[in-house]
C-alpha cells in the first residue's frame, strides 16, 4: 500500500499558516529573484531605469512645483524635498502594483504545484527592496551636494519603511485577491496609485494643508511615512495636527489592520484561486 500525501485547505477565518512561508523560503528567493531578473531584461537601459524615474520625476515636480508655484519647503531644497518623498512613494507604489497583479501573473504556476500563495504577492512586495536600494544612491548623492549633515534620526527610517511595506502588502493581498475574480482592478490600480499620491505630500509639503483637515492626512498610512522621511534626513518637525502621534503610531495601527485583514480575505480566497484563473 503506497502513502499518500493530501493536501486540503484550512477551514475557519483565522488559519493562516504563516510558518508555512518559511517552509517554502527556497522558492519565495527564486520568485524574488525571477521578478527583478524579468523586469529589465531586454531593456536598453537595463537597471538604470530605477534611477532615471524619481530623477526625471524629481526635475519636472521641482521645474513645475518648486521654481513656478514656489511650493514651501522651509530650509530645504525643493529637489531634495521631493526625492526624499518620492523614494518611499515610488516603491510603495511599484510594489503595490505588482501584488495586485501578482497572482494572475503567476496562473501557471498557481494551478499547477501546491505552495503557499502568500509567496506571490510578498515576493513583490520584496523585489522592489532591490529597487529601493539603487534609488537610494541619488538621494545620498543629492544630500551631500545640498551638505545636509546627518543624525541618529537616520535609523528611523527603517521603521518608516517597514509601514510602507506592510501598507502595501495589505493591500496588495486585496487587490491581488480580488483580481483574480474582477480583472477590472488591473485597470483600477494605477487610477487608484495616481489618486492616492496627490492625496499625500509628496511634491508638496503638510503645512499648506489647512489645520482642521490635517487629521484626514494622517489617515493615509503613506503621509506619516513620507514626512516621517524628511523628518528623519532633515529634522524637519511634523506640521500641527500631524504631530508623532500621527506620523508613525496611527498609521503602523492602520497598516496592520489592512494587513491582516487582507491576510484572512486572500486566505479565505485562495482555495478557489486555480478553479477561476
Amino acid at each position: 500500500m503506497t502513502n499518500r500525501l493530501v493536501i486540503e485547505p484550512e477551514h475557519g477565518w483565522f488559519s493562516l499558516r504563516l510558518s508555512a512561508i518559511w517552509q517554502y523560503r527556497e522558492l519565495l528567493y527564486f520568485l524574488i529573484w525571477r521578478d527583478v531578473k524579468v523586469r529589465y531584461t531586454q531593456t536598453a537601459l537595463g537597471v538604470s531605469w530605477v534611477i532615471l524615474q524619481p530623477v526625471l520625476s524629481t526635475v519636472v515636480f521641482t521645474f513645475l512645483f518648486g521654481r513656478l508655484l514656489k511650493v514651501p519647503t522651509g530650509d530645504v531644497p525643493y529637489p531634495l524635498f521631493v526625492y526624499a518623498a518620492l523614494l518611499p512613494w515610488n516603491y510603495f507604489a511599484s510594489s503595490l502594483n505588482r501584488a495586485s497583479a501578482s497572482v494572475v501573473n503567476n496562473a501557471s504556476l498557481v494551478t499547477k504545484v501546491y505552495f503557499p500563495r502568500l509567496i506571490i504577492p510578498l515576493a513583490g512586495i520584496l523585489s522592489g527592496l532591490v529597487d529601493f536600494c539603487m534609488a537610494s544612491i541619488v538621494l545620498a548623492g543629492l544630500m551631500s551636494y545640498y551638505h545636509v549633515n546627518l543624525s541618529l534620526r537616520i535609523f528611523m527610517l527603517f521603521p518608516f519603511l517597514l509601514v510602507a511595506m506592510i501598507t502595501a502588502l495589505g493591500f496588495g493581498l486585496w487587490l491581488s485577491a480580488l483580481n483574480v475574480r474582477f480583472r477590472d482592478v488591473n485597470l483600477l490600480t494605477p487610477f487608484l496609485l495616481q489618486i492616492w499620491m496627490y492625496a499625500t505630500p509628496v511634491i508638496y509639503g503638510s503645512s499648506i494643508v489647512p489645520e482642521k483637515l490635517r487629521f484626514l492626512l494622517g489617515l493615509n498610512p503613506m503621509t506619516g511615512v513620507v514626512e516621517g522621511y524628511r523628518w528623519a534626513l532633515f529634522g524637519t518637525s511634523f506640521p500641527a495636527g500631524l504631530t508623532n502621534l500621527y506620523g508613525l503610531i496611527v498609521p503602523s495601527g492602520i497598516s496592520l489592520i489592512v494587513l491582516a485583514s487582507g491576510a484572512v480575505f486572500f486566505r479565505r480566497s485562495e482555495r478557489k484561486f486555480a478553479d477561476i484563473i
